[in-house]
């Protein structure tokens, strides 16, 4: 195979922001776009000269000659639609996280690509950040020695909403589908199979919940840490928090290692890393001993580097569609226990 085609269905913010920039930063060529908008259209046309634009998927399916790849970066709520279609005409597809608004629709999608044989893969993008990769070197020397509890916050200083689908839309919008996907998958990766949840969600100023708390309690001895103990997860994500942070804190009998702030997030805890040396990212400390930790290298580019080897070069798949499912069931569970208040036995 040459070098990869792909089509992007949707092309706004994840589509244009994110894939089309990654996949042209590793090389590979968008040919055809799915969007009505006529802006949008005129924007793929202007990035990918010569690409076909359609108006829909069925038009996009019609063309296949033309592309290699699918990436669907259309609204949540069409997501398992939109990637059971591609499934089902044996396309080789993408889908942006989450696959579905739930564990259902996710393994519904599997079905249908496990049936055809098609090939596809989960964006779970933040596999990949440097955070993430520093935080698992840092486990994997057992520099926290054996962890207990891990702490994730994904917040920010945003009162006046956003007028987008992702926070009027009831269905697929909401910080619950939005972050909680990624803040899930890290914890499961780095800390093993969720026995249990318990969670809170808030409509504040949005029509979908702008303000959740999880408390995930994970299998003793699983994910890259493999620690003896059963790790307890906190995570939040937040739109009206005016004070955002630490970003992370993960606490073991061996000491803690924080992250202060997050992607330029404004943050109060900034100031601490003002004197962190070059290269470093967070701090592992004991008390009030502070060491700067080395940072790994990391990015979002590693997902596409990893995607054409999948493809071409018969490497690993980036992310196994049977953990999407699994953090689908994860964040069901917390929307069962936000509803009725009482923890959920996963």
């Amino acid at each position: 195979m040459g070098a990869l085609r792909i089509a992007i269905v949707g092309y706004g913010g994840a589509g244009l922001g994110i894939h089309a920039r990654l996949a042209k930063e590793v090389g590979l060529t968008v040919t055809a776009v799915v969007t009505r908008d006529a802006g949008r259209r005129q924007q793929a046309a202007s990035d990918w000269p010569g690409a076909r634009l359609h108006d829909d998927l069925d038009a996009l399916v019609a063309a296949r000659a033309a592309y290699d790849l699918v990436v669907v970066t259309s609204p949540t709520a069409l997501h398992a639609d939109h990637a059971a279609h591609l499934a089902r005409a044996g396309i080789p597809f993408v889908v942006d996280k989450p696959i579905g608004v739930d564990a259902h629709e996710a393994r519904a999608v599997v079905a249908e690509a496990a049936a055809t044989s098609t090939p596809f893969t989960v964006f779970h993008n933040r596999r990949w950040d440097a955070e993430e990769l520093t935080l698992a070197a840092l486990l994997s020397r057992r520099e926290l020695g054996d962890v207990h509890t891990f702490e994730r916050r994904w917040e920010r200083w945003r009162p006046q909403p956003q007028q987008r689908w992702k926070e009027n839309d009831v269905v697929g919008g909401g910080l619950l589908l939005d972050l909680g996907p990624h803040l899930v998958d890290s914890a499961t990766q780095l800390f093993g199979r969720v026995t249990s949840v318990w969670a809170q969600a808030r409509k504040l100023t949005t029509a979908t919940e702008d303000d959740v708390f999880l408390v995930l309690q994970h299998e003793a001895g699983g994910g890259a840490a493999r620690s003896p103990l059963a790790v307890t997860s906190r995570l939040w994500a937040g739109s009206v928090v005016g004070a955002p942070g630490p970003r992370t804190r993960v606490l073991g009998n061996g000491g803690a290692y924080v992250v202060t702030s997050f992607e330029q997030d404004a943050s109060p805890f900034e100031v601490l890393d003002a004197d962190a040396p070059a290269g470093t990212l967070g701090w592992l400390t004991r008390g009030r001993e502070r060491t700067a930790v080395p940072q790994a290298p990391g990015g979002h580019l590693g997902f596409y580097r990893a995607l054409v080897e999948w493809l071409t070069a018969d490497g690993e798949v980036p992310v196994d569609p049977a953990d999407a499912v699994r953090t689908a069931e994860v964040l069901d569970a917390a929307r069962t226990s936000a509803r009725e208040g009482r923890t959920i036995t996963v």
